[in-house]
């Protein structure tokens, strides 16, 4: 499979440390008369990166205290539990909840952040199965996923 492209971004100052890990949530309104906000928010909203290289570029922030700098990041993987027939190294999945009970012990693994309900996704990483049984009686199996 080929590797995950990395992406020239700005992020606040105080997270841009190699190795550090986000969700990108999107534009807020005070971003809105900023002139580099399309170096911000060029990621896709929902999904889960990591910091490559952090770059000397700064600039003045309205959102970030001490500012924003420039990082290269990449698409970070992501655990999550899948159904069992899904579970395929290097197959493509469209990733679907079909468990709400929030109460799960398993729930965080069945709504990981990171992952948007909907949208595909490949299986690079089998984990083993299921750290607890699903109250649904659903087979499931632990995945690392990244976006297709």
């Amino acid at each position: 499979m080929a590797e995950a492209k990395t992406k020239v971004t700005l992020i606040g100052t105080v997270h841009a440390r190699q190795g550090v890990e986000f969700v990108y949530e999107g534009e807020i309104p005070e971003c809105g008369t900023c002139k580099v906000k399309k170096a911000c928010h060029n990621l896709q909203k929902g999904r889960k990166y990591r910091v490559i290289t952090v770059r000397t570029t700064h600039h003045e922030c309205a959102v970030h205290l001490n500012g924003a700098t420039a990082v290269e990041v990449m698409e970070a993987p992501v655990t999550a539990l899948i159904s069992a027939e899904m579970a395929i190294v290097d197959s493509k999945i469209k990733f679907e909840v079909s468990c709400n009970k929030a109460d799960c012990r398993s729930y965080d693994l069945c709504h990981p952040d990171g992952i948007v309900e909907g949208e595909k996704y490949v299986v690079t990483d089998m984990l083993g199965n299921a750290p607890d049984i699903c109250e649904k009686g659903r087979a499931l199996k632990l995945v690392e996923l990244r976006g297709a």
